[in-house]
């Protein structure tokens, strides 16, 4: 310790504050070595905290009484010399391996090495606090292991596999302490490493990574011979049990309770060669076999072994030559136990000790394609276990299957053809001529249609139906939705017969038909594989498009007649191109052009539908309900009376008719509608003619008068019977300065004095009534704003025959006259001004008791002020 004189204060000072309390362990006990080796004493101080390394000191005495000074870590002058040169070449160095720890380390050990090592923390501290110091003693003993192969084995060992083999290596100790060996055998390939049995120096074994099944099965052991040899035997050498063996030997000797390895050593034994089995599988290149037959396939094992081994054999099936490829699957397999795995159609035979056959019973189609032989040859091994020793897998054998596919041929016939458009069309599809159509053979249809080649054109064909091999039936996009309406018709009357029925033809259908029948063959899982198909020749289904033509000629048996009497029209049709046709007939009229209600408009009257069903059309006259009459005279003729004509009855009379195909049973379809020449009704009359006008002695009142109107009716010509005349009478108002909005019906009076007023929205009322025999008067009560307009009287006169029936006018309109609606300007505004004077007043009145309290209660202010200087303000106003 007196050596720290000189050192710095400062480092005194930090040693003093870091190592308080501190203590310094060397390992406890006799450490012993053997010249040569290799010699390690840790050196650590507890119980300390500081945040740089700790500094040691190493010294060693031969008897434990004086130590020399060995090596520091931090002064470099403290080894003594004799110890110097060592430490230059490196046999004697401090390792540090943390901040409190370092490590005295000696590579070559030598007797002189013998004696006591002490370890030291170098401390300046007035006081000390725990252990500075600790000191471990060392043994030397003399090299007394001999290792080495036992015996002379040759350099390389070369062995098959699945044979035993044996390695033996010696180690023996002459030294004078009591020690004990332990033996380790190590297996090198290349630069990997692998324990493969230990002996420990407590008499325990222990198998290496990978060892320890065999061990435990007794495949592996390690035995003593003599006293001095130790044996590795392996009943069964595996392939990788191949390279180079060594063994190696440690000495270890108890010391107060613990072991120390003294001294290990190691030699190569032997390397070992495992020469693979030979092994091949033979099948045959190319076979062929005929569908429905037995296939025999041979798998012939060739090897060199000749002991106790069993094969494994194992069959593949791939639809590619490369068995590597997924998608190959086991067919049959026998195991080493001779046990065979295979399914109902195929079986595995084991013919003689190196041949395997494999049995494929009714092959079929599917079962072309590619085998293989995989082979497994495996050895027994200890305690009734077995390891596989070889394995191979044999070129793929091509396998064709040769089948007799059916021979038949395909006939399509059209057994009803259109004629006309929404005719049936029925095609039937045979097979003819069938050979080799087995029971295990079935036959589908597929329907096809394609358009009508046009020049150069190129036309796809369209999948109408197809039949799959369990008979279902899919319909293509042409024939989905008619199919489903029940339009197309799929069937399948016999075996070798297929239907195909168009109920209504149109002209889209027409085209080329042809129908593909498949042959069907049954496999083993009862599924079926189509394998033939053969097509018919095309049918061309098409018929002349001719326009349909429709005629229709109108006639009047009695050319004159007079008002009252019957008129007759007849109407003879004719067709053609229209397949077995209905007629149905509409009466239309055309007023003359003078006609004012209606210029050139024309009304049905009455109408005979093709299942001879009569309806009256626009005829809405009540008296004369049964006044027509439309009959069917012949398949193509009929005949229009109107009976007791009347004036207004003039007119074009034509017969329209339209022509009805039959589609499916009831239903019918419009083929042509043709129009008839017009008939004409004239009345040449010398009657009166009748005038309308409107007067009014109120054009301007005041809202709230009464407005009366006058219509009057002039008669011209002919003086007539007021008891012969009678009129309806119908009052309209346009609301609006001119005529340009609709006019609005008002009230009416027919000729029998009933009177008919329309609703309105406003307060005044109507009546209208008849003050002569030709003048008829509305008036309009209490009327209000809304009755200004255009008032106009409709007049529809009404005369009596000689015969005594009554004739019915044309329809006559007066000329409107327009009625204003004023305001009494007093009445309009005495209330409006009252109520306005009064609220005024009101307002003004209470404007005023506001401000008089705001000023008087709200914003009341004292001000003092000196009569002086009111004065003053007073005289300044005057100024």
């Amino acid at each position: 310790m007196g050596r720290l004189a000189p050192r710095p204060l400062l480092l005194a000072l930090l040693w003093l504050a870091l190592c308080q309390g501190r203590v310094v362990r060397v390992p406890t006990g006799t450490l012993v070595r053997v010249v040569g080796t290799e010699l390690s004493i840790p050196c650590n101080v507890s119980d300390y905290d500081g945040p740089s390394e700790q500094n040691f000191d190493w010294s060693f005495s031969s008897s434990g009484s004086s130590f020399v000074e060995l090596a520091s870590t931090w002064e470099v002058g403290f080894p003594a010399q004799q110890y110097r040169e060592r430490l230059q070449r490196g046999e004697i160095l401090l390792r540090r391996t943390a901040n409190d720890a370092v490590e005295l380390l000696i590579k070559n050990v030598q007797p002189s090495d013998q004696g006591h090592y002490k370890c030291s923390t170098p401390s300046t501290d007035a006081t000390v606090q725990g252990n500075y110091e600790d000191t471990v003693q060392v043994k030397v003993l003399a090299d007394a292991l001999h290792v080495g192969p036992s015996g002379q084995p040759p350099p390389g060992l070369s062995l098959r596999e699945g044979e035993p083999f044996e390695l033996r290596c010696h180690a023996a100790s002459a030294s004078p302490l009591h020690t004990h060996l332990a033996l380790q055998w190590e297996l090198h390939r290349g630069p990997a490493r692998r324990n493969v049995l230990a002996l420990t120096h407590e008499g325990r074994f222990h198998p290496g990574p990978g060892y320890e099944q065999r061990y435990h099965s007794g495949d592996v052991r390690l035995d003593t011979v003599g006293s001095d040899a130790y044996r590795l035997s392996v009943s069964r050498a595996l392939s990788a049990d191949q390279g180079s063996y060594r063994c190696i030997v440690s000495e270890w000797i108890a010391e107060q309770g613990s072991w120390q390895e003294i001294q290990e050593k190691a030699v190569e034994v032997a390397t070992l060669v495992i020469q693979p089995t030979a092994l091949r599988a033979a099948v045959p290149r190319n076979m062929s076999v005929a569908e429905g037959k037995e296939l025999d396939l041979p798998c012939n094992i060739t090897t060199d072994r000749a002991d106790d081994i069993r094969p494994e054999v194992t069959w593949y099936f791939s639809r590619m030559p490369d068995s590597s490829l997924p998608g190959s699957h086991v067919l049959a397999r026998l195991d080493r136990e001779s046990l065979v795995h295979s399914s109902p159609h195929v079986a595995l035979s084991h013919v003689d000790a190196r041949s395997y056959h494999l049995l494929v019973r009714d092959v079929s189609k599917e079962n072309s394609g590619f085998y293989f032989c995989h082979v497994s040859l495996w050895a027994p091994g200890h305690n009734r276990s077995w390891h596989k020793v070889a394995e191979t897998m044999s070129a793929p054998a091509s396998v064709g299957v040769t089948w007799l596919e059916p021979d038949y041929q395909v006939y399509l016939n059209a057994s009803k053809v259109p004629g006309f458009a929404d005719d049936p069309t029925e095609l039937e599809c045979r097979v003819l001529n069938m050979k080799s159509a087995e029971a295990g053979v079935r036959f589908t249809v597929s329907w096809y249609y394609r358009m009508n080649r046009r020049s150069d054109d190129t036309v796809t064909s369209e999948l109408l139906a197809v039949m799959d091999g369990d008979w279902t039936l899919k319909y293509g996009e042409r024939s989905k939705q008619r199919a489903q309406d029940g339009e197309f018709l799929f069937s399948k009357e016999h075996r070798d017969t297929f239907n195909f029925r168009i109920q209504r033809t149109t002209e889209e259908d027409r085209g080329n038909y042809y129908c593909v029948v498949s042959a069907w063959t049954k496999q083993r899982n009862s599924s079926w594989v189509k394998s033939k198909d053969v097509f018919s020749k095309p049918v061309n289904i098409f018929w002349a498009s001719e326009d349909s033509v429709l005629v229709v000629k109108a006639r009047q048996p009695k050319p004159f007649f007079a008002a009252g009497n019957t008129f007759e029209m007849t109407c003879k049709v004719s067709s053609k191109n229209i397949k077995s046709p209905r007629y149905s007939v509409l009466i239309t009229a055309e007023k003359p052009v003078g006609d004012l209600s209606s210029p050139n408009e024309t009304k049905y009257i009455i109408s005979l539908d093709q299942d001879s069903v009569v309806k009256l059309e626009n005829w809405t006259d009540a008296s004369r309900v049964d006044g027509v009459v439309l009959e069917k005279v012949q398949e193509d003729e009929f005949r229009y009376r109107m009976y007791q004509t009347q004036v207004s009855d003039a007119g074009l009379y034509r017969c329209m008719v339209t022509a009805w195909s039959p589609v499916r049973g009831s239903l019918w379809r419009e083929a042509a509608t043709s129009l008839s020449n017009p008939i004409e009704i004239d009345f040449q009359t010398s009657g009166p003619i009748f005038n309308a006008s409107v007067h009014s002695d109120t054009p301007s009142v005041i809202r709230g008068d009464l407005i009366k109107l006058f219509c009057i009716i002039t008669v011209e010509g002919a003086a007539l019977d007021p008891d012969d005349m009678a009129f309806d009478v119908s009052w309209f108002a346009v609301h609006s300065f001119g005529l340009d909005k609709a006019p609005v019906l008002l009230s009416s009076l027919d000729r029998k004095g009933i009177v008919t007023t329309a609703r309105r929205d406003w307060k005044s009322n109507l009546s209208l009534e008849r003050t002569s025999v030709l003048e008829f008067l509305l008036q309009v009560h209490g009327s209000e704003d809304q009755d200004f307009g255009n008032y106009y009287c409709s007049v529809t006169p009404w005369v009596r025959s000689p015969t005594g029936s009554w004739q019915k006018e044309a329809e006559i309109h007066s000329k409107p006259i327009f009625i204003t609606v004023k305001m009494d300007v007093l009445d309009a505004f005495k209330y409006p001004l009252l109520i306005g004077v009064g609220l005024s007043t009101a307002i003004g009145l209470l404007s005023c008791l506001i401000g008089y309290c705001s000023s008087h209660w709200c914003c009341k202010k004292e001000v003092q002020e000196t009569r002086r200087e009111r004065r003053r303000l007073m005289s300044m106003e005057m100024d």
